[in-house]
């Protein structure tokens, strides 16, 4: 029997999308949103059933998912969703601040007047989906928002390298977003007012102190689980 997380999340696959692509990006989307979390155990059969399809296209999706990290095969166990270590969090989250910060001092001399209106509105976007404990709208609206800063730096490469490294940086924000709350809005809200002054030192002072609360969160969460 599928679990009550696939069945509430997961849609049935639409056949026009190239189904090998399909079943992928579902399985994926899944273990993003913590669906499906950290060390959970992946059965083909229960994967296959929830998204309609054969269990060839999941099996493909599955070594394909392993060989990108998401997924451990274990020969004789099976397969399940990676635990990410300490290690790889601080990695990953090192190299988020690199970009971020950068797109940041970019953006406070390149961005627009309509991309400051839409940050604003996602600081909006993410407010109301705080207040209303909804955690997959609020690590949507935060993956927005920084998106939104890469692209308002004018750098095409560093919006390539950051859409990179997005979804692995939800599949970490998303254990966070609740406990960051209100905090981590007020400082994106701080992030937009000096994006619009122009002043390229704060923007970059204050993306670098956003990102490391969230990776320091993020530790003492593990640490507080006993992970």
């Amino acid at each position: 029997m599928a679990s009550q997380g696939l069945n509430t999340v997961a849609g049935r696959i639409q056949r026009p999308v190239p189904l090998r692509e399909a079943v992928y990006e579902a399985i994926l989307d899944l273990i993003t949103t913590r669906a499906l979390s950290p060390g959970h155990h992946l059965v083909e059969t229960e994967l296959a059933q929830t998204l309609g399809v054969s269990r060839q296209p999941v099996r493909e999706a599955m070594q394909r998912l392993s060989n990108e990290g998401w997924v451990d095969l274990r020969p004789g166990y099976g397969a399940f969703v990676h635990t990410p270590t300490e290690s790889e969090a601080d990695q990953l989250l090192a190299v988020r601040a690199l970009l971020e910060t950068e797109s940041a001092r970019l953006a406070a001399a390149n961005a627009s007047p309509e991309q400051v209106g839409h940050l604003r509105d996602l600081v909006a976007a993410g407010r109301a989906a705080t207040e209303l404990a909804d955690t997959d709208a609020v690590v949507q609206a935060n993956a927005d928002f920084h998106r939104t800063v890469t692209e308002a730096s004018g750098n095409r490469v560093l919006a390539e390298l950051a859409a990179q490294v997005d979804r692995r940086v939800r599949w970490y924000y998303a254990p966070v977003a609740r406990i960051r709350g209100a905090a981590s809005w007020d400082e994106h809200a701080g992030l937009v007012d000096v994006i619009e002054a122009g002043d390229a030192d704060q923007a970059l002072r204050l993306m670098s102190e956003h990102t490391e609360r969230t990776r320091r969160t993020y530790h003492e969460r593990v640490d507080g689980d006993g992970s």
